[in-house]
């Protein structure tokens, strides 16, 4: 009994830990979200939102760097993984904004095929 209950808290120990960590690409993704709802937040003014997407598209390219050299994403063929490098123009958003010479939200908006045009027509709604 002694020697069960002991290999059922061994195993618990080394799996548990395992399932909590995020890897550097969950890190971006996360951190990417929440860069795309700062850009669309529409209580954010102006100013707020400059300087809140400055800092982000620092912490975005430090990520994504992170990611690029992360030799275990090599040998990774998760689906994540693969659907991130397929669309490396909204994965890599900092990234690919200086390769465009445009901002981040330029290039977000770009890709995900909105226009000024799109965002000054819509409503906001409850």
């Amino acid at each position: 009994m002694k020697i069960k209950r002991l290999l059922i808290v061994a195993i618990t120990a080394t799996i548990l830990p395992q399932l909590s960590i995020a890897g550097s690409l969950e890190n971006l993704e996360r951190e990417r979200a929440l860069t795309v709802m700062e850009m669309i937040d529409g209580k954010l003014s102006a100013e707020e939102r400059w300087q809140r997407l400055s800092a982000a598209k620092r912490r975005l390219a430090d990520l994504e760097r992170i990611v690029l050299n992360d030799k275990k994403l090599r040998s990774k063929t998760s689906n994540l993984v693969k659907r991130s490098f397929q669309s490396f123009e909204l994965t890599f958003l900092a990234h690919a904004s200086v390769e465009n010479q445009s901002s981040i939200q330029g290039h977000w908006f770009d890709q995900v095929g909105m226009s000024t045009d799109d965002l000054m027509s819509t409503r906001v709604s409850k």
